[in-house]
């Protein structure tokens, strides 16, 4: 397995924040119509500035990792074949110039840049950075999760404390499940004392890794939107698996997939959306 040194993960921090200035801060909130495409549904949306960043971004990465395959979110909506490798490849980066681009295109500045390094199948280092903002959260197999301020401060992960479910705060985006099973979610979040979405991956792991909310489901299994995710709400001492109990990998692409703050809340939140 391929440990990230501190000098590349430090140096993929930093081609982070370029690209972001280049690419994505001059273009927001100033997106006009010609800037935006649709790709799979009138709200699955494409950008300029989702473009220039994962062009930025692929050329710095593939200097620090030449050996890698690189699966960015664009690109793998141009060729879907790149995403069908992801299981096999001895190293991988993955690529989401852009998450929360609905919010990004329509003026809301929750959205962010995630960067995850795969080794031998399991993500062993994620970057999530913040544009708006200028700090990241980051994590590396075994070596904690941590946030990163603008001015490099440093501040460790943690997730919340376990707890009842009915106390419990959650992210359920009920408009992502197919249509048949969102009564059946529906029902489920009257469990729990309140449930949302932000529309954005980037932000949502970082209210679960930070403690500011207990879970999360997911409805759909893309690696840029989870595989650096997954990775930082573990070494932030959370739980994750597939409502199946299936361990997370970043190469699945089907399955539902629940974060909690330990094993006995993941269960209990499970038995909560399986039993309804």
């Amino acid at each position: 397995m391929r440990e990230v040194s501190d000098d590349i993960f430090s140096a993929v921090m930093e081609d982070m924040r370029r690209a972001a200035e280049a690419e994505i801060l001059p273009r927001f909130p100033g997106v006009t119509a010609e800037g935006i495409r649709t790709k799979t549904a009138p709200d699955d949306l494409v950008t300029d500035a989702d473009i220039g960043a994962e062009r930025r971004l692929t050329e710095a990465l593939s200097a620090h990792f030449p050996e890698a395959l690189l699966v960015g979110e664009e690109a793998v909506s141009a060729d879907p074949s790149i995403l069908t490798r992801l299981g096999d490849a001895d190293l991988a980066v993955i690529i989401d110039p852009v998450d929360g681009t609905w919010n990004f295109a329509h003026g809301v500045p929750l959205f962010g840049m995630i960067v995850a390094i795969v080794s031998g199948g399991e993500t062993v280092a994620g970057l999530i950075h913040y544009p708006v903002t200028g700090d990241f959260l980051a994590a590396r197999l075994g070596q904690s999760a941590w946030h990163i301020a603008r001015d490099g401060t440093r501040t460790r992960l943690s997730v919340a404390p376990p707890g009842p479910i009915g106390e419990m705060h959650g992210f359920v985006p009920l408009h992502m499940f197919p249509a048949e099973e969102q009564p059946v979610y529906a029902r489920s979040l009257l469990h729990f004392a309140r449930t949302t979405t932000w529309r954005c991956s980037a932000y949502e792991y970082r209210a679960v890794a930070s403690g500011a909310m207990s879970f999360s489901l997911n409805a759909e299994l893309k690696p840029w939107d989870h595989a650096a995710g997954v990775l930082i709400h573990h070494e932030a001492g959370g739980y994750g698996a597939l409502l199946s109990g299936e361990a997370y990998r970043p190469a699945m692409t089907k399955g539902r997939l629940l974060l909690a703050p330990d094993v006995e809340s993941w269960e209990a939140i499970r038995r909560g959306f399986v039993e309804g």
